[in-house]
């Protein structure tokens, strides 16, 4: 099947930025779709941005619209995430996620994105 390796992520300032990268080996070929999905704490997780890796063809939620950039690199089995102007409220645990043509989704083990209020003290939201 397909492997999934995240890198990226950690602390960050309130209106800076951060790059999340994902590394798929194995049966690479078969993805369709690749992903990136949050879950901040006491909230579902939800689809950040998606591409196709074969068209290219990108969706965005519209709190990533215009902030977050999705891009793949076929030749090194990547798909990024560039974020920037990022808030307080994009604080969660961010996961790489790819489609299959099998209809399979395998995910990567997460991580975290802390954005801070300006102060380098960390805020994080509970319910």
């Amino acid at each position: 099947q397909v492997q999934l390796v995240q890198s990226g992520g950690g602390l960050v300032q309130a209106g800076g930025s951060l790059r999340l990268s994902c590394t798929a080996s194995g049966r690479y070929w078969k993805i369709i779709t690749m992903a990136w999905y949050r879950q901040a704490p006491g909230k579902q997780r939800e689809l950040v941005a998606s591409i196709n890796r074969i068209v290219g063809m990108t969706r965005y939620a519209d709190s990533a619209r215009g902030r977050f950039t999705i891009s793949k690199d076929n030749a090194k089995n990547t798909v990024d995430l560039q974020m920037s102007s990022l808030k307080v409220e994009d604080t969660a645990t961010y996961y790489c996620s790819v489609r299959t043509s099998d209809n399979v989704d395998i995910w990567s083990t997460g991580a975290l994105v802390n954005v801070s209020w300006g102060t380098g003290n960390p805020v994080t939201v509970s319910s």
